[in-house]
């Protein structure tokens, strides 16, 4: 029965997203595209984030965060590195090019500023840089400011020899206590626990299907709601979300039937996550859906990087990467797509 309920949700939410089943959708519509259900139902805001000259965004295959001034933030492996607008999609500057190709961010207040965390790996900026012979970027965590001043990197002088190397860092969280947490999904599954200066601390995990183990650990974040913070991962090959404690014991597989989950947004009690197979799923507190956003009935869309701009239809997702909430509950969701992709889902 709960089976039957999640497919007549997905199949609601699906039909929410194409206002017109006698075209195709998103080609000629200038009416509002509405997707989701209930109290998580949003309107796709046409032509949000266009950038001056009418310039692409570049490959994105990052991440997206709101600041608490309401800024959007997102990062992308192309050489403008990450576009900040304002809430309306008005461009406001690029920032870090040394960061180019943060494939995941966090953002917290330290000391009464903003500042951002992020996971560089920049796969597709490297393949250029070879082909032209310049020195590609490293694998590494930086900290910075909100107009891309560095603060922190990891590794540094206080690390210490990280087990597995860097090669395949893929996510970074920071824990209330200021503890940083850095995934090598697509490397050697561990994850990695540093304080505050970048002085390695611990790690765990490593590959399989089972406790304590992953298929590409691919996102992180902290979830408060249950006492003492927890970290949550999206095992994204495992298709499962899962908790363990801030000191790497497991506790428990929080969400399972997944599409592939790249990263996760909070909203009060609510999870937001990014499945690379064309779809955002809010999830409640028990981990079970409550919402499906942007559902794409084309399967040969689903995880591919190469669909073109002529071929993205309003509303409706090909493989959502990164995703952030604003405090009002708007959604921003970055496609994984070789021209660039941010849309904005506002809450009705």
């Amino acid at each position: 029965m709960k089976h039957q309920a999640i497919c007549l949700l997905a199949m609601s939410s699906i039909a929410a997203a194409h206002p017109d089943h006698g075209s195709k959708p998103g080609h000629d519509i200038t009416a509002p595209v509405i997707t989701g259900n209930g109290a998580w139902t949003y309107q796709a805001v046409p032509g949000w984030g266009a950038l001056p000259d009418g310039k692409n965004i570049g490959p994105t295959h990052g991440s997206v965060l709101v600041g608490p001034d309401k800024r959007v933030y997102l990062s992308t492996d192309h050489e403008m590195s990450i576009i900040v607008w304002e809430e309306d999609g008005t461009f406001v500057k690029t920032i870090a090019p040394d960061c180019q190709g943060f494939h995941a961010m966090d953002i917290r207040e330290e000391n009464g500023k903003t500042v951002i965390y992020g996971a560089q790996n920049n796969g597709y900026g490297n393949q250029a840089r070879k082909k032209s012979g310049q020195a590609t970027t490293p694998f590494r965590i930086c900290k910075i400011d909100t107009d891309g001043n560095l603060q922190l990197e990891i590794p540094n002088a206080n690390t210490g020899e990280v087990p597995g190397g860097w090669n395949g860092l893929t996510a970074v969280t920071v824990a209330p206590d200021g503890s940083i947490f850095a995934a090598m999904g697509y490397g050697s599954q561990k994850i990695h626990k540093f304080d505050a200066e970048g002085r390695l601390l611990k790690s765990f995990g490593e590959k399989g299907k089972g406790d304590g183990q992953f298929q590409t650990c691919h996102g992180l974040t902290i979830d408060t709601r249950f006492g003492a913070p927890r970290l949550l991962v999206a095992d994204r090959e495992n298709r499962r979300l899962c908790h363990l404690d801030l000191e790497g014991g497991w506790i428990g597989v929080h969400a399972t039937h997944l599409r592939r989950p790249c990263s996760m947004s909070w909203h009060g009690e609510h999870l937001a996550v990014a499945e690379l197979e064309a779809r955002v799923t809010i999830l409640d507190k028990e981990g079970a859906p409550v919402a499906f956003l942007g559902d794409n009935p084309d399967r040969k869309q689903w995880a591919n990087f190469q669909v073109a701009p002529a071929d993205q239809h309003a509303g409706i997702f090909t493989a959502p990467h990164g995703l952030g909430f604003a405090p009002n509950g708007d959604l921003y969701v970055q496609d994984w797509n070789a021209s660039g992709r941010v849309t904005k889902l506002r809450k009705q």
